[in-house]
């Protein structure tokens, strides 16, 4: 079908309504494969009439970046041009969802935010369902969807592949088959720069009811590279410690995963620099862990496949094949000759979203490698379910599930996805799911890592190893290895007692004398016990210390950045702007100590270098006081 203007949308619209009724529950793939004109269509439509009643089911609602201050606008608007073009077609939802204007007859359902968009949004936050997502196709069942709509690659062989969104829309379909007893329908758009992925991914071509062929005019949703701190580092160093050769690896997206890959391909590439920093930042040695080069290799087993995996590849590391055949598998794990040896795949994954050479690097895979990177529904990558568990296993060794949480108690809960006052900060995704799997599997673990500590926008710096907290997102009965920059709590297993002692011995030295205290106070820590010597000295100076000579190893953008030199010294400045903005003093001092001629190109960017009024010359003296201080 081609529908080549927003006549021909509008026109789909009104068939899909007369084939469904006047009740619309829509479900959109989570991520990049939304068809966005598509989905503006008939969100329109219902706007202009509302006895059109529309339910939006998705997660991960990707939106441009915006500005909440004139300076940051500044500098964000060319950027902003440059990454995404001047035309993307932002999800007009998502826009009147932010601003608070969405008409009573539509609603917005989510059980995945990006991270910190629905803090401060009432709506955002009544309507989001807290779901595993290997539970999501069921939830959409239950909310009665008739509306699927999504990205797609192909036409290959007359099939078609879901490519960047086989994670619910497989599962989904099947129970909609299975279950549902009233009119629904499915509508794929194919999409030019999509890459044609394989596994359970590829479709036959009556998956769908229709498929668009007209291009959707949507730059695939290209996510900014963050820089990658010296505490993200040192996170990252202590993490790779406890990946097996020849294992298993699930990563998310981030810094800390940044981190965490940089740190593997050292280890892997310049193994004495790595061993120089693992031992200058210190951390009780394990006996699961391995500071060897990964020979072997790893096998990619990710609901999100991302920049990471590519890197990994790029180093060699990511390399061990995996075959859907259990003797031969088998075989292969105790290191025979297997026949298909060439031919096996290196990662499964259930949704893939990343940087703009990240979607590149996949369109740019041969015939040959592509198949090698599969892509399969929730139902079959987070958990061990459906019959072929035995396979799933021999695959899986050694697995290493490792995620990011935001806090951890002192008995090893984490808190990853919502604040004590319920207010989601993001979701619980898949998590659980690998949090879970990990403990049944004998020879795989699940590892949470997170910073030490976090600094408000108060200039005030906290502790992230709580005693307790009312909110968590993995309870402590499936704690495991916790990481931090100061090293690793091994938890699997471990009495209260045992758990707190670890946690105290990776949690920042300011902040240790108080967890003590409430621990001995709730009877869960012997009142003799003393804090050890080594555990003391747990303080960003002494990691600072410990990385300067290696300091070129470990980069703020290891793999690159998205932003000039000067745009990224920006970024920093206006951070710490934004920082010391509740401090009247503090901002006295910058105004003070700022000197503007000494940063003429950056400020030159900010339309600063001239200040046309006092405000813009005030300004002006508070981004070069912060520039000063990068």
């Amino acid at each position: 079908m081609n529908t080549s203007s927003d006549t021909g949308y509008e026109q789909l619209v009104e068939r899909s309504i007369a084939r469904i009724g006047r009740r619309i529950v829509l479900g959109l793939p989570l991520g990049l494969g939304k068809p966005n004109r598509l989905v503006n269509a008939f969100y329109r439509r219902a706007c202009e009439d509302p006895e059109v009643r529309l339910e939006i089911v998705t997660a991960l609602s990707l939106d441009l970046p915006e500005a909440g201050h004139w300076l940051e606008q500044r500098l964000m608007a060319p950027i902003v041009e440059r990454l995404f073009g001047p035309d993307y077609p932002r999800l007009e939802y998502l826009v009147d969802l932010k601003r608070r204007q969405l008409p009573d007859n539509i609603a917005v359902t989510e059980f995945y935010f990006q991270s910190g968009a629905a803090l401060g949004q009432p709506l955002m936050q009544r309507r989001y369902i807290s779901s595993n997502y290997t539970h999501v196709a069921r939830d959409l069942v239950d909310r009665r969807i008739n509306l699927l709509l999504q990205l797609v690659a192909g036409p290959q062989d007359g099939r078609y592949s879901l490519s960047c969104n086989p994670d619910v829309t497989l599962d989904l379909r099947a129970a909609l088959t299975e279950r549902a007893d009233w009119p629904w329908m499915t509508i794929g758009q194919r999409h030019p720069d999509l890459p044609f992925m394989y596994g359970d991914a590829v479709v036959e071509a009556d998956f769908f009811d229709q498929v668009i062929d007209d291009n959707p005019q949507q730059p695939l949703f290209g996510v900014p590279r963050t820089p990658v701190s010296r505490q993200d580092h040192a996170v990252g160093i202590q993490a790779s410690r406890l990946v097996a050769d020849g294992g298993t690896l699930q990563i998310g997206i981030g810094s800390l995963s940044d981190a965490l890959v940089n740190a593997l391909i050292l280890r892997h590439q310049r193994n004495s620099d790595y061993r120089q920093a693992v031992s200058a930042i210190g951390g009780a040695e394990l006996p699961l862990e391995s500071r060897a080069p990964l020979d072997q290799g790893l096998y990619g087993a990710s609901e999100m496949f991302m920049d990471g995996f590519m890197h990994l590849y790029r180093a060699g590391i990511l390399k061990r094949e995996v075959f859907d055949d259990l003797a031969r598998q088998q075989q292969a794990n105790a290191g025979k000759p297997v026949d298909a040896a060439g031919t096996g795949a290196i990662m499964d994954g259930g949704f893939f979203l990343g940087s703009r050479d990240f979607y590149r690097f996949l369109r740019e895979l041969d015939d040959c490698e592509r198949p090698r990177f599969r892509m399969h529904g929730v139902g079959r990558i987070n958990q061990l379910y459906g019959g072929s568990e035995a396979l799933e296993i021999a695959q899986r060794r050694r697995a290493r599930f490792i995620n990011t949480c935001m806090m951890v108690t002192a008995t090893g809960a984490a808190v990853s996805d919502g604040l004590a006052d319920h207010q989601v900060v993001s979701g619980v995704g898949g998590q659980y799911n690998f949090v879970a799997m990990a403990h049944a599997m004998d020879d795989g673990r699940s590892v949470l890592m997170l910073r030490s500590t976090r600094t408000g926008s108060d200039g005030r710096t906290s502790s992230n190893i709580v005693w307790q907290y009312p909110h968590t997102t993995i309870p402590r009965h499936l704690r495991d290895l916790v990481v931090t920059e100061y090293g690793i709590a091994d938890l699997r297993g471990r009495t209260d007692e045992e758990c707190i002692r670890a946690l105290i011995g990776i949690t920042d030295a300011r902040f240790q004398e108080e967890l003590v205290q409430r621990a001995k106070q709730a009877g869960k820590l012997d009142k003799a016990w003393q804090i050890p010597d080594q555990a003391r000295h747990n303080l960003p100076d002494r990691l600072d210390l410990a990385l300067a000579a290696t300091a070129d190893r470990f980069p703020d953008y290891p793999f690159g950045s998205d932003f000039t030199a000067v745009e990224q010294r920006l970024i920093g400045a206006l951070q710490r702007l934004k920082r010391r903005s509740n401090s009247r003093l503090g901002l006295v001092g910058a105004l003070l100590k700022g000197r503007p001629a000494m940063f003429g190109h950056e400020l030159e960017q900010l339309g600063l270098r001239r200040p046309q009024s006092l405000r813009e010359r005030l300004y002006a003296r508070l981004v070069a006081a912060m520039l000063a201080e990068g």
